[in-house]
């Protein structure tokens, strides 16, 4: 699959100032970015909502691997195509892996690895892992999580299994780019940290996710992604702290240049708006790509199953140390149909003659709430 994408996760070499207090993870890969020449070219990014999965869920990725074991690769199956297309794409994995046969849907949230697999094989690079519930096995949930998606080759930032990998970067290739992506969560849940392991969670802070941003600068990222937990449960608007917290970041630079060139936000179990602030693309929330049935306390709350894909075209600055320019934004609207236990690709769902309009239409109306579309951003395909 890296070859057909032609992008890896770059190793990092520099080694970060202690100043910056960078708090996100390196990767150890041999890829070398785009051949000389290509300089002039760009990249997409796709990116997506949490990986929540409920025990229905889970049975569904067992009955699709037959005899045993879990396979999610059926359940991606629709939007693969959009992911696997772009240079590079990040989903956010928002539980922790059980081990053997022990997983529960919640509470706690324990999924099985092959989780990782199945997203590797639908196309994603990496994921951001600091949430609400990466504490839910603790320290040892953090490490099985981790050890499985290095070995199914899916990358990831916001938690860590040491204080070195605390605190260095991932940065990707993508195309010509160098792209680092850090994670943050807000809260880690009702879940004390690991004794002796305060860096085990990155929790966001505004001071050090502009340090952390700047160090992935220093330490070659052209373009720096940032995923953030936040937001309030089932609440389709953002609230105040995303909306200040948003404007804080979006607003930093160092000479002239934005920090932060996007931000990816997570944990509101609904879609919420996509708006460009101080100049920077921020998604709010992109729901659960992966949920299951959703309850709000007690009642099902069918907006549980909405989620979007955000699809982003970055061209090269004009002159070297400049920003690179977002010339494309996008979103594709996506809904979990329970029944099935399938992601569904809404566009190419009601083309098909699905009666899923109405569903498309909401989310449509939620991800434009805040005027999005005067700043370009479309429904894509």
């Amino acid at each position: 699959m890296l070859g057909r994408r032609q992008h890896m996760a770059l190793a990092v070499t520099a080694v970060l100032a202690a100043a910056a207090a960078c708090t996100n993870h390196a990767r150890q890969d041999s890829g070398r970015g785009a051949p000389a020449g290509s300089a002039a070219r760009g990249f997409t990014l796709v990116a997506s909502g949490g990986v929540l999965p409920q025990t229905s869920v889970v049975d569904r990725a067992a009955y699709d691997a037959g005899e045993s074991g879990y396979d999610f690769r059926p359940m991606l199956a629709d939007v693969e195509p959009v992911v696997s297309r772009a240079d590079l794409a990040l989903c956010h994995m928002d539980t922790v892996y059980g081990t053997g046969g022990e997983h529960s849907g919640y509470p706690p949230f324990k999924s099985p690895p092959q989780i990782a697999q199945g997203l590797t094989a639908t196309g994603y690079d990496g994921c951001s892992t600091a949430s609400s519930h990466a504490l839910d096995d603790g320290a040892a949930g953090i490490r099985r999580t981790l050890d499985a998606m290095d070995e199914a080759g899916l990358k990831h930032a916001g938690t860590a299994r040491s204080a070195a990998e605390a605190h260095s970067v991932t940065i990707f290739a993508a195309g010509p780019a160098r792209v680092a992506h850090l994670s943050y969560t807000l809260d880690a849940g009702a879940n004390p940290l690991p004794a002796g392991e305060p860096w085990a969670v990155s929790l966001a802070d505004e001071q050090r996710m502009i340090s952390d941003a700047r160090a992935a600068r220093q330490a070659g990222a052209d373009v720096v992604v940032v995923s953030v937990h936040w937001g309030t449960d089932w609440q389709d608007a953002p609230d105040e702290q995303q909306l200040a917290l948003a404007r804080r970041l979006t607003a930093s630079s160092t000479a002239g240049r934005p920090d932060i060139d996007l931000i990816l936000g997570s944990h509101a179990h609904v879609p919420q708006a996509y708006e460009k602030v101080n100049g920077t693309w921020v998604i709010y929330g992109m729901g659960e790509q992966i949920p299951g049935e959703t309850y709000q306390r007690g009642a099902r709350d069918p907006r549980g199953n909405e989620s979007t894909l955000g699809r982003f075209t970055f061209l090269p600055p004009a002159r070297p140390g400049d920003r690179w320019r977002v010339t494309k934004a996008e979103f594709i609207p996506e809904w979990f149909d329970p029944d099935a236990g399938r992601v569904v690709d809404l566009n190419r769902a009601i083309a098909d003659g699905a009666e899923l309009g109405a569903v498309r239409d909401r989310i449509r109306d939620v991800t434009l709430s805040r005027g999005a579309a005067k700043d370009g951003l479309v429904m894509g395909e």
